[in-house]
């Protein structure tokens, strides 16, 4: 009896190892599938941060004028196509192949503007029909970004959002009047655009000081100039700086807000 007893009780023991050995294996292996699980969460992170990182910059940098193709500019629309005007284009006709006269008041800084027709007549026609339709002085008027570069001194406004962004619910090209060597003279007012020379819409920039930006990346529309104030514009709002900004130094918001308040063509 004491031989058998030892014998269950052995058999007991050794089942109660198994089971043991088992729990111990089971929660082994949940730790590590975890441990793997976690990994790969992490290897994920990790690769989904850096590249919304690589696409912010590329976003960024493609919004503005002489940045390497990043936009302005952020493109005005998600349907973009090389080579094709999207949406309701305002007609280049608008502009009737003149010379335009008016009025771009930032803040309190009033700047005489004259618009070639004859030389962009898209992008005059497009930035005549948003005037005439209040768009530029409507809410998210905002001049959102500026730049201060030594190469670079420009100031970008006319986004749907007014920080850059947005859909008007068109974009056209092709570019116009383009300056070969990549020179654009203080006082010019030209189009932003994204990488696609058709990304071209509302948005549009001037430069307060002579701006050198890479024509290798086919340039921007020269549509204006400015022809008074602008001596103004430098004291009264470029001088105030930009916003510290972890993207790129010398380009982002003005220290001083600015709005266009009034815009008068004719």
């Amino acid at each position: 009896m004491a031989a058998s007893k030892n014998t269950e009780r052995d058999a007991r023991e050794a089942r109660d190892r198994l089971r043991r050995f088992n729990a111990r294996q089971s929660v082994h292996s949940l730790q590590v599938t975890r441990r793997r699980r976690d990994n790969l969460v992490a290897v994920a992170g990790v690769i989904v941060i850096a590249t919304l990182a690589t696409l912010t910059q590329i976003f960024y940098f493609a919004a503005g004028p002489g940045m390497p193709a990043a936009s302005a500019s952020p493109s005005p629309s998600n349907s973009v196509a090389a080579g094709k005007n999207v949406g309701a284009v305002p007609a280049k006709t608008i502009a009737g192949g003149r010379t335009w006269t008016g009025e771009l008041t930032l803040n309190a800084v009033k700047l005489g503007i004259s618009l070639d027709g004859a030389k962009a007549p898209q992008a005059t026609s497009v930035f005549i029909d948003l005037a005439e339709k209040n768009f530029y002085t409507s809410t998210g008027s905002t001049c959102h970004r500026l730049t201060t570069s030594a190469t670079a001194k420009l100031i970008q406004c006319g986004s749907v959002d007014g920080k850059g962004s947005g859909d008007i619910g068109f974009s056209f090209g092709p570019l116009e009047n383009v300056p070969a060597d990549g020179v654009y003279p203080a006082g010019t007012i030209a189009m932003a655009r994204g990488a696609n020379p058709y990304s071209q819409s509302s948005q549009f920039f001037i430069t307060y000081a002579e701006t050198k930006l890479d024509p290798s990346t086919g340039g921007y529309t020269v549509f204006g100039t400015i022809t008074s104030g602008l001596a103004d514009f430098v004291s009264k709002i470029a001088d105030g700086g930009v916003t510290p900004s972890t993207t790129s130094a010398g380009d982002g918001a003005p220290v001083i807000p600015t709005k266009i308040t009034q815009l008068t063509v004719q």
